[in-house]
Order: C-alpha cells, then sequence, then structure tokens
C-alpha cells in the first residue's frame, strides 16, 4: 500500500477503535474550512458516515471564501452540516473590552467556539474530534482550552506538510488545498505570516530535531536557518505546558496524573 492510503486506512481505524470503546457512536467536528479540519470530517465521514456532524462557527471576521470552502467539502462528501455563528457572543465580549487586541481576539474567539462545539455534543451524545496537526502542537501555536481541545485527535502525529499530502490522497476539495493556512482569527491572519516562516521550512527542522534529535549544530551543518531553529525549539520548551494536563501539587500517597495513572480507556 501506498504512505498514505496506509495513513489513511490506519487513522480510520484508529477513530472507530476510540470512539467506539467509549461507547458513544456520534462524533462532531469544527469545520473551518481550512486543510487540517477538512482532512479530519473525510477521514471521519469514510468511518462513521451520517454519525459525523460538521459545525461551521464563523464570526464576524471569517472570509467568505472559507465558508464556502466548508460548504463544498460537505457537498463533495455528502457531509451533514449545521451552522453555530459565534458572531454575537464574540461582539457582545469586545464592547465591554474594546482594548482587545487581535492575539486576544483571536484566542476568545477559539475558545468561544469550543465552547459551542462541545455544547453540541452534549446534545448530540457524540465526541469532539480535534483537528491540531504536530506542526502546531510542538510550536504552541493553538489556543489552551481552544483548537488544541478534543476528545480524540487523528492527525496529532503528521506534521502540516503530510497534512498536506494526506487531503490530496483522500481529494479534499482542491480550493481547500490551494489556499494560504490561515485560523481566520482576525482580519488578514495568516499562519506562516505569525509564525515567521512557511510550514515546509518548519517541518524540515522539526523532523531533524524531534524525529532524527539531531544536536542543534548538527541541523545547522544541514542548511537550516539557526535563527529559525533558536526559535522553535523556544517554543516547543516554552509550550510543553499545553500539551500536558494542569499539574497537580503532590499531597497524598497517589495523586493524579503522578502515581494514579489507569489508562485513559479502563473499564471495571
Amino acid at each position: 500500500m501506498k504512505k498514505y492510503e496506509q495513513i489513511a486506512d490506519y487513522l480510520q481505524r484508529f477513530l472507530d477503535n476510540e470512539v467506539r470503546k467509549t461507547g458513544i457512536k456520534k462524533v462532531v467536528i469544527g469545520l473551518s474550512g481550512g486543510i487540517d479540519s477538512a482532512v479530519v470530517a473525510v477521514l471521519a465521514h469514510n468511518t462513521f458516515k451520517d454519525n459525523l456532524l460538521c459545525v461551521k462557527m464563523p464570526s464576524q471576521y471569517s472570509s467568505q471564501a472559507s465558508l464556502d470552502d466548508a460548504d463544498a467539502l460537505c457537498s463533495d462528501f455528502g457531509m451533514r452540516s449545521i451552522t453555530a455563528s459565534i458572531e454575537p457572543m464574540l461582539k457582545a465580549y469586545e464592547e465591554l473590552n474594546p482594548d482587545m487586541d487581535n492575539l486576544r481576539k483571536g484566542n476568545f474567539s477559539s475558545r468561544m467556539r469550543m465552547a459551542t462545539l462541545f455544547d453540541i455534543s452534549a446534545r448530540e451524545n457524540a465526541l469532539v474530534l480535534g483537528t491540531s496537526n504536530k506542526s502546531e502542537l510542538m510550536l504552541g501555536y493553538g489556543t489552551l482550552y481552544g483548537d488544541l481541545s478534543s476528545a480524540v485527535n487523528p492527525i496529532g502525529d503528521l506534521y502540516k506538510s503530510e497534512v498536506y499530502e494526506l487531503a490530496r490522497y483522500l481529494n479534499v476539495t482542491p480550493s481547500i488545498i490551494n489556499k494560504a493556512p490561515s485560523a481566520d482569527l482576525w482580519d488578514g491572519q495568516s499562519d506562516e505570516q505569525d509564525l515567521g516562516y512557511t510550514y515546509a521550512e518548519l517541518d524540515e527542522a522539526l523532523r531533524l530535531y524531534v524525529e532524527d534529535r539531531l544536536s542543534q549544530e548538527e541541523i545547522v551543518e544541514k542548511g537550516i536557518s539557526k535563527n529559525m531553529l533558536d526559535m522553535i525549539i523556544g517554543r516547543i520548551f516554552r509550550n510543553q505546558f499545553k500539551r500536558k494536563m494542569p499539574v497537580i501539587a503532590k499531597l497524598t500517597s497517589r495523586t493524579i496524573n503522578h502515581d494514579f495513572n489507569y489508562p485513559r480507556d479502563i473499564t471495571l
């Protein structure tokens, strides 16, 4: 089997197994019109069919192109979808906090979307699927209790450049694959502009550091920018807290996440 055929097959089996053993049969996903949520949506649709619900959650900052792309994806694959706008909540909070900068607006938007999605999941008796890729998770490029939150994440071990390749294999709508990556958190927001480098550049360095475990000197010798590498390593360590459950102060002989560590899927 080809690489991405194997990956797609494995991730669909992973989703089926992880969801089924909870006793829940349905899943929901926040569909932004971007590449990550599109890939997860197609994988989930292949696995759960009509037990998948895609939720579009636009704000006043969402581009019409992103909404059109989300609609096109649902049409192409016959996926169920609804719209739950966060615009009223965001506008109300902005009126109370007129000094909000773009970062605060973006974080608040992300958390309102996830609060909305988890409420819909409760209504539907469904699990929330995550859409953060490995590049974002390693760099901490995401909002704690916002887009980083989920019950099951099938693409968290795929770098962004690999997500694009998987999208091509899955026949994701071309307009989604071809556009510049953006979370649409404010007017003109661009992922690669925020990070200062393209995902192709970042992923090359991340693989050498994370997967190959090369030293900084060895990586620079391979032609990687030292400034970019310093930024990457700084972000990896600075944002480790985003990849862990909250730290609990140990007071007893058995403390959650210290020495009371049952498997996630433990049963009686």
